[in-house]
């Protein structure tokens, strides 16, 4: 009787040592299972991150390039900056329409006889003068009109997606329209059609 308890309390004592040993294995393994888990995650998102980082830093190349490769806009703002002063520069006169002006009325001085008529005289001198500085006042608005036009249509034929700042567009218009004004006044006055030469009759 008390033997067959010993052998009894052995087989249950192994029994339970082996469970015992079995949970330990399976707890281990879990845990092992659990570490190589978080691991293999950490790599994953060390990776994503990489990854995204260098999306990022592609991007920044791409865009640095692009910047470096198309237009900065300083050509247009200089072009519509001098589209408004030529058309300025054909409403109020500049240097070289005086200059050649007065080289015209000394040409007609020359020119004309002092037993000529009134009439002819006051052409030569004043009228060709007058004409003279006209004329180079529709070439500077002529050129600012041309001008401010290439600056207004030159986004249409550069990279696209690329905005013209609003200053040069404004500054453009401003040109063309001063243009026209002086290109418009000076097509009168070489005509005649606005201040005419005085009558002599």
């Amino acid at each position: 009787m008390g033997t067959k308890t010993a052998d009894e309390t052995g087989a249950t004592t192994g029994a339970e040592a082996t469970t015992d040993e079995e949970k330990v294995s399976v707890t281990k393994s879990a845990d092992d299972a659990t570490e190589a888990g978080t691991e293999s995650a950490g790599d994953a998102r060390a990776e994503g991150t990489d990854a995204a980082l260098a999306a990022e830093d592609a991007e920044d190349d791409a865009d640095l390039a692009a910047g470096a490769e198309g237009p900065s806009g300083v050509g247009q703002g200089a072009a519509a900056v001098v589209s408004a002063v030529l058309g300025l520069v054909s409403l109020t006169g500049g240097w070289i329409g005086t200059v050649a002006a007065a080289r015209e009325t000394l040409i007609g001085q020359l020119q004309t006889s002092s037993n000529a008529s009134v009439a002819t005289q006051v052409k030569e001198v004043y009228g060709d003068a007058w004409q003279t500085t006209a004329l180079w006042a529709g070439g500077f608005a002529l050129v600012a009109l041309i001008t401010g036009v290439v600056v207004i249509a030159r986004p249409a034929f550069g990279a696209p997606g690329r905005v013209q700042a609003p200053w040069i567009k404004s500054v453009a218009w401003a040109g063309v329209a001063l243009g026209v004004i002086g290109l418009l006044l000076a097509v009168l006055k070489y005509s005649d059609a606005l201040l005419g030469l005085p009558s002599t009759g």
